[in-house]
């Protein structure tokens, strides 16, 4: 695997689709404009000009939903990497007294070094069978790397450690960050459309009143921000796992590693034993393997073949749980 080429192409494309996001707020802003323009027309007889500041006080309003929606979504965040892993059902590995857990923390303290940041919080969800892993946190300081129980009894130490390098990478590369910000913006494109909605409601009486038809217009150019905001959102986590895929290569020196894990990934999904539908949904963007979202323009994570492919250079059969990828001295070539 040419990690390199690899990590350039994926941040490339991820500049790419973020330049997307803020021309589809830029849309959203002229679309607003005029749908409530062609709207001040149809309501007001013998129309002969807009009100002062129409357009300015347009812009302004809906920016300040989007950016009061990204607010509200982000500040939330600061601190809470712990906190989040800890609702989700994870708890501090406990390295004194499990053997596997005390190989996690020093795997976890070899790539740290390895990254060239602070060790992050270890933890594990000790109910989930199923093979996977998260990492979150809005800084060094708040970070948390988390593996599944099945995680640490399914895979060999190479395997494992190619897990964690994986996880690693979206702290290196703060995408818990610009996942966050990116949901925050969702979220206020979203605010756009409730706004919408709420204009459009009848009364008691089943009655709608004049703000119904501007609320109409805004629902609808809402709602399109809303969708391609979260399309956006979804492209970039995509390319955020292909790049993190380049980076455990890097870390570990070896795809046998990660490539033995999303191996046996398939292995379980193949025996309809993939990843579990219990792992709470606030952590589901954010994990090696993520099956929630079925339509691939939606979907978080890139299928899982294309990943092996990539880290091999060709498609690779699947592993079954007690399967060992043996780590060769050429296995990055």
């Amino acid at each position: 695997m040419r990690f390199f080429e690899r990590q350039e192409a994926a941040r490339a494309q991820t500049l790419r689709l973020l330049l997307l996001f803020g021309l589809t707020l830029l849309a959203l802003l002229l679309a607003v404009n005029a749908a409530l323009a062609l709207t001040w027309r149809v309501l007001t007889p013998g129309f002969s000009s807009y009100p002062a500041y129409f357009f300015s006080v347009n812009t302004a309003v809906t920016l300040l939903f989007v950016l009061g929606g990204w607010w509200l979504e982000t500040s939330s965040l600061h601190g809470g990497g712990e906190r989040l892993a800890r609702r989700v059902g994870a708890r501090e590995a406990w390295p004194a007294s499990r053997e596997a857990e005390q190989k996690l923390c020093n795997i976890v303290s070899e790539l740290a070094i390895a990254a060239s940041i602070k060790p992050p919080l270890a933890m594990v969800l000790p109910r989930e069978d199923s093979i996977n892993a998260f990492a979150t946190g809005w800084d060094e300081d708040d970070a948390v790397v988390a593996v599944t129980q099945g995680a640490l009894e399914q895979l060999t130490r190479d395997e494992l450690q190619g897990l964690v390098a994986h996880e690693f990478s979206h702290l290196r590369e703060g995408d818990t960050r610009l996942n966050m910000r990116l949901a925050g913006m969702v979220f206020g494109l979203e605010m756009i459309f409730n706004l919408g909605r709420s204009m459009c409601e009848t009364d008691n009486e089943g009655r709608y009143s004049l703000l119904a038809l501007p609320g109409f217009a805004i629902m609808l150019t809402g709602s399109l921000g809303w969708l391609a905001g979260r399309v956006l959102k979804a492209a970039v986590s995509r390319q955020r796992e292909y790049l993190a895929d380049a980076r455990a290569v890097q870390f570990t020196r070896s795809k046998d590693g990660l490539g033995g894990v999303l191996r046996k990934v398939a292995g379980q999904q193949a025996a309809h034993q993939g990843p579990s539908g219990r792992l709470h949904p606030a952590v589901q963007h954010m994990l090696l393997v993520n099956t929630a979202a079925k339509d691939r323009w939606l979907a978080t994570h890139p299928p899982l073949a294309e990943r092996i492919r990539r880290i091999y250079g060709r498609p690779m059969t699947a592993l079954r749980r007690d399967d060992h990828v043996a780590t060769r001295p050429d296995a990055l070539f």
